[in-house]
């Protein structure tokens, strides 16, 4: 058994972020765990550009933002193991993992920080009819095959799904000759960014239908059509609203899930509503010293914003494992996501002890149209901004204030919502 300090699951873009900042912050035994030949994440194969506006203040492609973090890592010296599978974490945060090198070996940590990604929901959980020829995939897949490994898919394509691969899928099989006869979604809503539906779809005059799904595929070797129909409120197909298209490839962009199998493990508590640890302001888990962040907490639209999660999660492993195990005196209070607001992240937040502001981040049920988000401290209102548009594929956030808290010395819950008025 090998003893780190920082042991860091994950060298896509939230794994390398928390490694340099846990760095920065003063802890120099830090270990990476990757299970793909090289670092950077899912970031290697998004090799469109709108990356790093926040972060860096330009637009970079997808390997351009995770070489600059890959470059940090390096100058850092931070230590990283490549073709590494993460199989087990248990409560006492040994880490089991297996490679070529050094066989199956166990590594014990005094922080463990979380960054494993997030993976797209499969053809099984939609169940659509048909046989299962070849020329399905779901978008990521695709995207690897054509990006990476120099693959084209398909000739005529349809998307079912409308999240931001999906979108830029539609864009890139245009680019490479084929033709993306439509996006179908399921939801009266897209699952993507507003801009991608625009520069995705728009500017290539692809149809997008709100409300449909797949009903049929149809082929035995290789897929030859499918059949739309439309969907009503209750997401069942309405009958005789079935449209034919001949294609030969299916795409599938229905959602991404954070890969939280290791984490279940922990026996961390879980989110209903994210499928990812709940977390404090700190982004430490239920599980004391092991923290999560980026897509495995809870999926994200920018990777921005995953970098920025990410130095957080790094920095406070960080002052966890120089400041030891020492409890202070703590005032947990509770995050509730009310009228439209799905969940809230961070889920808990101690008063006493967080740092001058915190950034809490969500996602909305439905769309919606001149609405206000509200904060509440203990059913009074203490903040409200409004907003012309709010969708279920934007995050939004609000900013809580540590000297807000100073007139509310028994608070017990802080609630957001979105309200008309």
């Amino acid at each position: 058994m090998t003893n780190h300090d920082i042991v860091i699951i994950g060298g896509g873009p939230a794994g390398l972020a928390a490694a340099v900042a846990a760095r920065k912050a003063g802890i120099q035994d830090i270990l990476i765990l990757e299970r793909d030949s090289c670092l950077g994440g899912i970031l290697n194969q998004c090799i469109h550009n709108g990356f790093g506006l926040h972060t860096f203040k330009e637009e970079l492609t997808g390997p351009e933002y995770a070489a600059r973090y890959i470059e940090m890592a390096e100058a850092e010296k931070i230590p990283y193991k490549l073709n590494t599978m993460v199989i087990d974490i248990n409560k006492d945060k040994e880490v089991t993992v297996i490679n070529r090198e050094d066989g199956l070996t166990t590594i014990k940590a005094k922080a463990i920080i979380l960054a494993m990604g997030c993976r797209e929901r499969p053809r099984g959980a939609l169940n659509i009819p048909g046989y299962r020829p070849a020329g399905i995939y779901s978008a990521g897949t695709a995207q690897r095959l054509m990006n990476i490994e120099g693959y084209s898919v398909g000739k005529e394509v349809v998307i079912l799904g409308s999240g931001d691969i999906g979108l830029i899928m539609a864009r890139r099989m245009t680019l490479e000759g084929a033709k993306v006869k439509v996006v179908a979604e399921l939801m009266p809503y897209s699952g993507g960014l507003k801009r991608n539906i625009v520069q995705c779809l728009d500017d290539y005059g692809i149809p997008l239908k709100l409300s449909h799904t797949v009903v049929d595929i149809e082929g035995k070797e290789r897929v030859t059509g499918i059949t739309l129909a439309k969907v009503g409120p209750d997401r069942k197909p309405i009958p005789g609203t079935e449209e034919h298209y001949s294609c030969d490839t299916l795409l599938l962009s229905v959602g991404l899930i954070p890969e939280n199998e290791l984490t279940k493990g922990i026996g961390v508590s879980m989110s209903r509503i994210t499928s990812g640890p709940e977390v404090n302001d700190q982004l430490e888990t239920t599980a004391e010293g092991v923290f999560a962040c980026g897509n495995v907490l809870h999926v994200h639209d920018l990777v921005d914003y995953v970098s920025e999660e990410a130095t957080l999660a790094g920095t406070n492993a960080a002052a966890y494992v120089m400041n030891g195990e020492k409890k202070e005196e703590r005032h947990t209070v509770e995050l509730k996501a009310e009228n439209g607001v799905r969940y809230t992240v961070p889920q808990t937040l101690d008063v006493k002890n967080m740092q001058d502001k915190v950034t809490v981040r969500f996602r909305v049920a439905d769309v919606y149209k001149d609405r206000y988000i509200s904060v509440y401290y203990d059913g009074v209102q203490v903040s409200k901004r409004k907003k012309k548009v709010l969708a279920p594929g934007e995050m939004e956030q609000v900013v809580l204030k540590k000297d807000s808290f100073a007139e509310y010395p028994d608070l017990k819950n802080i609630v957001i919502c979105t309200e008309v008025e």
